[in-house]
């Protein structure tokens, strides 16, 4: 079944450049100019993965940020930002606020290819998993429920981006091991683990702000210096 990849803003051109490419993957590419067009698309077309393609320059990080914030929380499914800019800081930022990857213009659209395809395999492997296991993982009154996809922490639910979930689900299906980044990012993301740690350190810290009650001293998800992270 092809796919409706949804391209925001295109600042780039990267939407002539990668529709041919995407077609011959049976992946439709679908141009957003505006928040508007995005949403209304959300609401009439069946979009599977959004591609914010955004100009990040030293003035407009602000407002770029902003947005990848707004679309993280008006929408559900995995989003790629797509950035002229190739500063570390500007990759962690988005990741920080909400995008699941983050891909400059400079790299080969092959690559993007690649990220997208990953990013919609694991994510339709999430959802194949989440209809046929009824696991229910605990520790302490934080409760995964791998049926019902929720995190529960002292009885309220916690709200959890698709790549925070396959984190957290990997660590408490075998609480007390020991995972490193590389170990994580290639387990989750199922790419190979090149310059991965900002990434996940990024979505660990997200994780620990969402399911810890003192971030700095973490009850659930612990660092092993110098090995990884582990939960319990």
């Amino acid at each position: 079944m092809r796919k409706n990849i949804l391209v925001y803003n295109n600042t780039t051109g990267i939407v002539e450049l990668i529709t041919p490419l995407f077609d011959q993957e049976e992946l439709n590419v679908i141009a957003a100019p505006t928040l508007e067009a995005l949403l209304m698309l959300m609401k009439s077309e069946h979009i599977h993965m959004i591609l914010v393609d955004i100009e990040l320059d030293a003035s407009g990080w602000g407002h770029g940020m902003e947005t990848i914030h707004y679309i993280r929380k008006n929408v559900g499914i995995p989003f790629i930002v797509i950035s002229s800019q190739t500063a570390e800081t500007a990759k962690i930022m988005a990741l920080n606020v909400g995008a699941d990857d983050y891909v400059t213009i400079y790299d080969n659209p092959y690559v993007l290819l690649a990220r997208v395809k990953a990013l919609l395999r694991r994510y339709s492997n999430f959802r194949i998993n989440d209809r046929e296991k009824e696991n229910v993982y605990r520790l302490g009154d934080l409760e995964l429920n791998d049926k019902l996809h929720t995190v529960v922490l002292g009885g309220n639910e916690v709200k959890m981006t698709p790549i925070e979930y396959k984190i957290l689900r990997l660590l408490m299906q075998e609480k007390g091991k020991v995972f490193s980044m590389k170990q994580i990012y290639e387990k989750i993301w199922q790419m190979q683990a090149l310059d991965s740690e900002n990434v996940v350190a990024v979505h660990i810290r997200h994780l620990r702000q969402k399911i810890e009650r003192n971030p700095r001293d973490p009850q659930y998800l612990k660092a092993v210096r110098g090995l990884g992270y582990k939960v319990g």
